[in-house]
């Protein structure tokens, strides 16, 4: 079942991710700085990024007994003229988390494992057999599964970062630590923002659709 988003207010503060760095807007306050879009015309290389459902699964780990995780699976086309190098980057983001967490990040094999043979799909593959050159032409597209676990039972809202399928990048000066300038380096990734229910069951087999689905310099 395909969960539809609510687009009531949501239950944390939005928040404007700056090169890692995060800046809270307050109410109406306008934020500190804005961030820099990426360039309406692709300036560089770029494949097209096709992502399913988020979707939630439990599965037994070895010595550990039943384990929530989270996952997603994705479809990567190079319609460019020529052939990439790919390398795909996942970074997950829930409520109060305090940071990302990077997905396959304490995600044992047999759990990517027993996640693909759900699926049945046999051009599926996990995010280390997906590394490496990706053809021209839809024929030749790939599909790919990226999967953490699930941080917490309780969420309103998970945002997931996917990076590494463009090579726009824009070079940010922020203030360092000694008040001096130290210069950031922004890559274009694809930003995907889901509402949850906020009690999770990660076994009833509800699909989320993003109610925010957009690139972004980070």
């Amino acid at each position: 079942m395909v969960h539809q988003p609510r687009f009531g207010r949501s239950l944390v503060l939005p928040l404007l991710l700056l090169g890692g760095v995060a800046l809270v807007f307050a109410g109406a306050s306008a934020p500190v700085m804005a961030a820099p879009e990426p360039s309406p015309v692709p300036k560089r290389w770029e494949v097209e990024f096709q992502p399913g459902p988020l979707r939630m699964a439990v599965v037994n780990v070895p010595d550990a007994g039943p384990r929530a995780f989270v996952y997603l699976t994705y479809k990567v086309t190079n319609n460019g003229a020529h052939d990439l190098l790919f390398a795909p980057t996942f970074e997950l983001a829930c409520d109060d988390m305090g940071g990302t967490l990077r997905s396959g990040r304490d995600v044992p094999v047999a759990v990517t494992r027993a996640i693909l043979e759900r699926l049945s799909n046999p051009l599926l593959e996990d995010q280390i057999s997906i590394v490496g050159t990706i053809l021209r032409g839809p024929e030749n597209a790939k599909e790919g599964l990226a999967v953490w676990p699930l941080p917490q039972m309780r969420m309103a809202e998970m945002t997931v970062y996917a990076g590494g399928f463009s090579g726009e990048t824009t070079t940010l000066e922020l203030p360092g630590a000694d008040g001096q300038p130290e210069k950031k380096i922004l890559r274009k990734t694809h930003m995907l923002r889901y509402r949850l229910p906020g009690e999770i069951d990660p076994g009833n087999g509800e699909e989320y659709l993003p109610f925010e689905s957009r690139p972004i310099m980070r």
